[in-house]
């Protein structure tokens, strides 16, 4: 830095006594030196240039009686449970069209390890050929690979089958998350943001999907296993990121935080979300009661990083006031929960389920418009885990409602515990003639997300589907969703 400075002032003292021509290069090495200046704070920033979402075929849709269905589609039929199910997929927040794997579809309905592949890439090859043809960007422009996919990892990794398809170059860094719940795709981008401080121009490109062939179809007896087969859904994202200054003006937002939080040092936290087998030895994902307590710990944990750096400064020593009068003082007052309101202009919160999303809206004291995006993801496309957010900020962007300069926070939650929050600046707007995975169905949202059925259908249905047992009308506790 003393460099630069003594380099500024001799080119100043130069520019004093000279003359006309030497003043004209002098005041040109100022402006490169500009230049250079302003290019090397453009590679310490991060941009999204651009960001797709997978839209499944419509063949593979599930409305309510085949979602139900299929998760008991082997003998022995249980009454009891079946109705838990139904209960649960009516209290999900989930509509008509969302999308189950293929295999479903198929006669045998076996969930192979070929059948596991082919969602993950159907849906990684279709976002990513997208993002290819809308930003001009080749597959050998990619320095940096990551591939986020938590319940299924294969030999050769997910990373490699992406790299092997579109032939990428050599040194191109790939990077391989599994297991690390739907928070990851929100995890990729705080990894990515990390990769592109130390490698100066460059892409990075993140792909992200849940692989529901293996995991979306609990057929066991537990019911903390069954609340995975009315949430999971067939979806994906693919993002390009950037550090590269000429990409400045065609960014679609840039990244400004992303702060990661992880309890997993908590044993209950630790194992509220588990990938394992019942008592039975039926494979699938578990997810106990103390689910939604866990996650509200870790979201407010990251939220009291996360609120320092963005919060405006009176509503910081409002909060630092109320803290003193409760913790020192003892003061029996309400605690005061910061308005983050102040700080953004939209919100991605995780659509894991209509309860999650409405606990996470209350605890910041979110109103409907704000939650509007969350609430009609999950309706349309269901819980897509690891791009679940992205498909929230895609419903945005489609809206129009993105304004340059305007931020958005997207909050994912994930097992082990993680909450991950990023801050993203809107850049560009929408252009009139973008394509959008919700370019067919924007027009019908928002709507109403309610189900319609009656418990007389639900029995009515049971008996078509078990006629030899009559279905029991216990109120079953579907609280977890």
């Amino acid at each position: 830095m003393k460099r630069w400075v003594g380099f500024v002032c001799m080119l100043l003292l130069l520019l004093r006594n000279s003359s006309v021509l030497s003043q004209l290069c002098v005041a040109t090495a100022l402006g490169w030196l500009l230049l250079q200046l302003l290019a090397k704070r453009s590679r310490r920033e991060c941009f999204l240039v651009d960001f797709t979402c997978y839209k499944p075929p419509a063949e593979g849709q599930a409305n309510a009686e085949l979602s139900i269905y299929v998760s008991f589609s082997t003998e022995p039929i249980i009454p009891e449970n079946l109705k838990f199910q139904w209960k649960i997929f009516l209290s999900s927040g989930l509509g008509e069209e969302t999308s189950l794997p293929q295999f479903i579809f198929n006669d045998e309905m076996l969930a192979t390890l070929e059948e596991a592949r082919v969602e993950m890439e159907e849906t990684f090859f279709a976002t990513s050929d997208e993002l290819f043809n809308r930003t001009g960007v080749t597959p050998q422009d990619i320095d940096i690979l990551i591939v986020a996919v938590s319940t299924f990892t294969a030999a050769p990794s997910n990373a490699s089958v992406v790299a092997s398809h579109y032939k990428m170059k050599e040194s191109v860094k790939t990077f391989n998350l599994s297991g690390m719940g739907c928070s990851a795709g929100v995890l990729a981008v705080n990894m990515a943001k990390d990769l592109l401080l130390v490698n100066p121009d460059s892409y990075a490109l993140i792909l992200t999907t849940e692989n529901t062939t293996v995991n979306a179809n609990y057929l066991g007896k537990d019911r903390s296993f069954m609340l995975t087969n009315s949430l999971f859904r067939v979806g994906g994202a693919a993002l390009l990121l950037s550090n590269k200054p000429q990409d400045a003006a065609r960014a679609k937002m840039r990244l400004l935080h992303s702060i990661r939080t992880n309890v997993a040092a908590d044993d209950e936290a630790y194992a509220c979300v588990s990938v394992t087998e019942d008592d039975d030895g039926v494979y699938g994902v578990r997810l106990r009661p103390s689910l939604h307590a866990v996650a509200a710990k870790a979201v407010a944990n990251n939220l009291a990083t996360l609120g320092p750096k963005v919060l405006p400064l009176s509503e910081q020593l409002y909060y630092a006031y109320n803290w003193l009068c409760i913790k020192l003082l003892k003061m029996k007052v309400e605690a005061y929960v910061p308005n983050f309101k102040l700080a953004f202009q939209h919100f991605c919160v995780h659509p894991g389920g209509r309860g999650v999303i409405t606990g996470i809206g209350k605890s910041l004291k979110l109103n409907e418009y704000d939650l509007e995006a969350s609430r009609m993801a999950l309706f349309r496309f269901g819980n897509t885990s690891t791009s679940g957010v992205w498909y929230e900020m895609a419903y945005l962007h489609a809206k129009g409602r993105l304004k340059v300069g305007e931020r958005v926070l997207q909050i994912a939650l994930g097992s082990g515990f993680k909450c991950n929050t990023a801050v993203w600046e809107v850049v560009r707007e929408k252009h009139p003639l973008e394509s959008s995975c919700w370019d067919e169905c924007l027009h019908r949202y928002p709507c109403d997300t309610k189900k319609n059925y009656t418990d007389d259908f639900c029995d009515q249905w049971l008996s078509r589907v078990t006629p030899s047992i009559q279905p029991t009308s216990n109120d079953l506790d579907t609280n977890t969703t």
